[in-house]
């Protein structure tokens, strides 16, 4: 079985090709195979949400996981942003969950929200 991926390493673009041991072709640089094994592997992302905030200009307040997080995991982390209720004040790169569900990951602020 091979997969064909397209890189989002850089503006390039690269097409890849990934077969069942691992091995990328079509990769312009190291990065790309990087990628390549990765996103066949353990495919990782970068979640991006909201969150609920109390005494804040705003009834939401943005938030992001700090680094990516396993695929399987997406749909548990963004349960538990939707139950999480802060208070302001709240400044970017704030912890807003901690290891959300055993992942190793924060979740943080990505907007600074005064207490008004």
């Amino acid at each position: 079985m091979e997969r064909e991926l397209i890189c989002i390493c850089c503006p390039r673009g690269c097409h890849l090709k990934v077969d069942e041991n691992l091995n990328v072709t079509g990769n312009f640089c190291p990065r790309g195979a990087a990628y390549g094994k990765q996103e066949v592997s353990n495919p990782t992302r970068v979640v991006t949400s909201s969150v609920r905030i109390s005494h804040a200009e705003l009834a939401m307040c943005p938030v992001k996981t700090k680094d990516p997080i396993p695929k399987g995991k997406i749909f548990d982390v963004m349960q538990s942003i939707i139950n999480t209720h802060i208070e302001a004040p709240v400044h970017i790169g704030d912890v807003v969950i901690a290891d959300v569900c055993g992942t190793g990951v924060d979740v943080v602020a990505t907007r600074n929200m005064e207490k008004i």
